[in-house]
Protein backbone atom coordinates (compact mmCIF):
# COMPACT_ATOMS: atom_id res chain seq x y z
CA UNK A 1 0.00 0.00 0.00
CA UNK A 2 2.86 2.39 0.73
CA UNK A 3 4.28 1.91 -2.76
CA UNK A 4 0.95 2.88 -4.34
CA UNK A 5 0.77 6.07 -2.25
CA UNK A 6 4.38 6.94 -3.12
CA UNK A 7 3.63 6.49 -6.82
CA UNK A 8 0.50 8.65 -6.44
CA UNK A 9 2.47 11.39 -4.63
CA UNK A 10 5.14 11.29 -7.35
CA UNK A 11 2.50 11.39 -10.08
CA UNK A 12 0.75 14.44 -8.63
CA UNK A 13 4.06 16.25 -8.02
CA UNK A 14 5.25 15.63 -11.58
CA UNK A 15 1.86 16.57 -13.03
CA UNK A 16 1.75 19.76 -10.96
CA UNK A 17 5.28 20.62 -12.04
CA UNK A 18 4.46 20.05 -15.71
CA UNK A 19 1.41 22.32 -15.49
CA UNK A 20 3.52 24.95 -13.73
CA UNK A 21 6.19 24.86 -16.44
CA UNK A 22 3.63 24.93 -19.25
CA UNK A 23 1.81 27.85 -17.61
CA UNK A 24 5.05 29.79 -17.18
CA UNK A 25 6.07 29.06 -20.77
CA UNK A 26 2.64 30.18 -21.98
CA UNK A 27 2.90 33.41 -20.00
CA UNK A 28 6.19 34.20 -21.71
CA UNK A 29 5.49 33.01 -25.25
CA UNK A 30 1.85 33.77 -26.04
CA UNK A 31 1.26 36.91 -28.08
CA UNK A 32 -1.63 38.94 -26.73
CA UNK A 33 -2.51 39.72 -23.09
CA UNK A 34 -5.76 37.76 -23.14
CA UNK A 35 -3.93 34.59 -24.23
CA UNK A 36 -1.22 35.23 -21.65
CA UNK A 37 -3.92 35.46 -19.00
CA UNK A 38 -5.22 31.99 -19.83
CA UNK A 39 -1.96 30.07 -19.28
CA UNK A 40 -1.13 31.12 -15.69
CA UNK A 41 -4.76 30.74 -14.62
CA UNK A 42 -4.71 27.09 -15.67
CA UNK A 43 -1.27 26.61 -14.14
CA UNK A 44 -2.54 27.96 -10.84
CA UNK A 45 -5.57 25.73 -10.61
CA UNK A 46 -4.07 22.53 -12.03
CA UNK A 47 -0.40 22.86 -11.11
CA UNK A 48 -0.75 24.03 -7.55
CA UNK A 49 -3.77 21.74 -7.13
CA UNK A 50 -1.60 18.76 -8.08
CA UNK A 51 1.13 19.76 -5.65
CA UNK A 52 -1.40 20.20 -2.85
CA UNK A 53 -2.99 16.81 -3.55
CA UNK A 54 0.51 15.32 -3.37
CA UNK A 55 0.97 17.08 -0.04
CA UNK A 56 -2.27 15.62 1.29
CA UNK A 57 -1.25 12.12 0.21
CA UNK A 58 2.22 12.56 1.73
CA UNK A 59 0.69 13.64 5.05
CA UNK A 60 -1.41 10.49 5.02
CA UNK A 61 1.61 8.34 4.09
CA UNK A 62 4.32 9.81 6.31
CA UNK A 63 2.42 11.21 9.30
CA UNK A 64 -0.62 8.92 9.28
CA UNK A 65 -3.13 11.76 9.43
CA UNK A 66 -4.89 14.00 6.98
CA UNK A 67 -4.61 17.74 6.76
CA UNK A 68 -7.45 20.18 6.28
CA UNK A 69 -5.12 23.08 5.43
CA UNK A 70 -4.36 21.85 1.93
CA UNK A 71 -8.04 21.26 1.18
CA UNK A 72 -8.82 24.82 2.26
CA UNK A 73 -6.02 26.17 0.04
CA UNK A 74 -7.34 24.17 -2.94
CA UNK A 75 -10.86 25.50 -2.40
CA UNK A 76 -9.52 29.06 -2.05
CA UNK A 77 -7.57 28.76 -5.31
CA UNK A 78 -10.47 27.21 -7.20
CA UNK A 79 -12.73 30.08 -6.11
CA UNK A 80 -10.34 33.02 -6.50
CA UNK A 81 -8.43 32.16 -9.70
CA UNK A 82 -11.42 32.43 -12.08
CA UNK A 83 -12.69 35.58 -10.38
CA UNK A 84 -9.27 37.22 -10.62
CA UNK A 85 -8.95 36.23 -14.28
CA UNK A 86 -12.39 37.71 -14.96
CA UNK A 87 -11.41 41.03 -13.35
CA UNK A 88 -8.14 41.19 -15.27
CA UNK A 89 -9.96 40.43 -18.54
CA UNK A 90 -12.50 43.19 -17.87
CA UNK A 91 -9.73 45.68 -17.15
CA UNK A 92 -8.07 44.72 -20.43
CA UNK A 93 -11.33 45.21 -22.32
CA UNK A 94 -11.89 48.61 -20.74
CA UNK A 95 -8.36 49.82 -21.45
CA UNK A 96 -7.78 48.40 -24.93
CA UNK A 97 -11.09 47.77 -26.63
CA UNK A 98 -13.92 49.94 -27.88
CA UNK A 99 -17.50 48.82 -28.40
CA UNK A 100 -16.84 48.88 -32.16
CA UNK A 101 -13.76 46.62 -31.94
CA UNK A 102 -15.51 43.90 -29.94
CA UNK A 103 -17.38 41.07 -31.64
CA UNK A 104 -21.15 41.17 -31.69
CA UNK A 105 -22.83 40.63 -28.32
CA UNK A 106 -25.75 38.68 -29.73
CA UNK A 107 -29.22 39.29 -28.36
CA UNK A 108 -27.97 41.56 -25.57
CA UNK A 109 -26.85 44.21 -28.11
CA UNK A 110 -24.05 45.43 -25.83
CA UNK A 111 -21.21 44.01 -23.76
CA UNK A 112 -21.66 44.21 -19.98
CA UNK A 113 -18.35 46.00 -19.55
CA UNK A 114 -19.23 48.65 -22.13
CA UNK A 115 -22.90 49.08 -21.28
CA UNK A 116 -23.84 52.71 -21.67
CA UNK A 117 -26.93 53.81 -19.81
CA UNK A 118 -29.65 55.36 -21.94
CA UNK A 119 -30.10 59.07 -21.53
CA UNK A 120 -33.72 58.49 -20.47
CA UNK A 121 -32.67 56.27 -17.55
CA UNK A 122 -30.48 58.99 -16.26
Amino acid sequence: MDMILEIAVSFFLVTGGIFGIVGSFGLLKLNDPMSRLHAPTKATTLGIGGVLIASILHAILAENHGSVHEIMIILFLFVTAPITANFIAKVHIHRHETPESLPGAGEDTCWATHAIADKDEG
